[in-house]
């Protein structure tokens, strides 16, 4: 009883949230902590066809020509696996990464390279690339950027930041596709949900990646509706799963009132509801 009366609560709130692959885990947890959710997909995952720029990483590595390896997603991290292993043989590929450095962007890449036996240093929290320089820099293994040979295993979007420092610091970069971000087929679900927000009629209002914050403000540019959702947002209160996703809100011009120290959905909802319901009350007092 006392642990449910100190139980964090939206009381009541409409709160919209973005995802797909995760919508009914996202809409389970705005209903636990007391919250109405609105859901709406902001994308698909499209593997990308013929992927000749995989199948000549797997040609490389097992040429002996590329020194690390950074997987940044697990899904991307399992997809490339399951498309190399079309080629190559799932021994010859794990013997191939045994001999270089690789490294895991956070535990989901860690996890499917596990599932492979491949030994990968895991990047810390909050997984951005900042601390992917940081492991490299560190120098694991006499590894050293200079002259080096890296592919990075890309998701959906080209982080050009983290490209242009590695290139900056004197490295060959090998991009690796793996599938890239599109918009829902069906997009009507999506303009209904913004349509409530700039209303007013949802103020809560849960971004959990990157490419959610760019397809939303797409869709809104395209109804020609994307100064009314800046200041729709401006008085709502406006989360965020994590750096990578705040610094592509503060892009589009909106301020993020909270991003959880530890960057994952359920405390990103937790502390939503700890804090939403008060913030929205600032913004509402004369």
């Amino acid at each position: 009883m006392n642990e449910e009366k100190s139980k964090p609560s939206f009381g009541g709130l409409a709160v919209a949230a973005f995802e797909s692959r995760h919508a009914p885990e996202i809409a389970s947890l705005i209903e636990h902590y007391g919250g109405r959710p609105r859901v709406a997909a902001s994308l698909r995952e499209v593997p990308i066809e013929q992927n000749g720029a995989a199948l000549d990483f797997g040609e490389k590595l097992l040429a002996g020509e590329v020194d690390a390896v950074v997987f940044t997603t697990g899904v991307g991290a399992r997809t490339l696996l399951e498309l190399l292993e079309t080629r190559h043989s799932r021994d010859s590929l794990a013997r191939a990464l045994a001999r270089i450095l690789v490294l895991a962007r956070g535990p989901k890449p860690a996890r499917v390279l596990d599932g492979y036996h491949i030994s990968a240093i895991t990047v810390p929290q909050p997984f951005t690339w900042p601390m992917i320089l940081q492991a490299l820099d560190g120098h694991p293994r006499g590894f050293s950027l200079a002259g080096s040979r890296i592919a990075v295993q890309e998701y959906g979007r080209a982080n050009e930041d983290f490209l242009g420092e590695l290139a900056a610091r004197g490295a060959q970069v090998l991009r690796v596709p793996v599938y890239r971000w599109a918009l829902p087929e069906d997009t009507g679900p999506l303009r209904i949900l913004l349509d409530e927000i700039r209303a007013g009629k949802v103020r809560v209002i849960i971004f959990t990646s990157a490419v959610q914050v760019d397809h939303v403000f797409q869709v809104a540019r395209e109804a020609h509706g994307e100064d009314s959702l800046q200041r729709a947002l401006a008085r709502a209160v406006v989360t965020s799963v994590g750096p990578t996703c705040s610094a592509a809100i503060r892009r589009h011009g909106v301020t993020v009132d909270i991003e959880p120290q530890q960057n994952k959905m359920g405390m990103l909802i937790y502390e939503s509801a700890r804090i939403a319901p008060d913030l929205l009350a600032t913004k509402d007092s004369p």
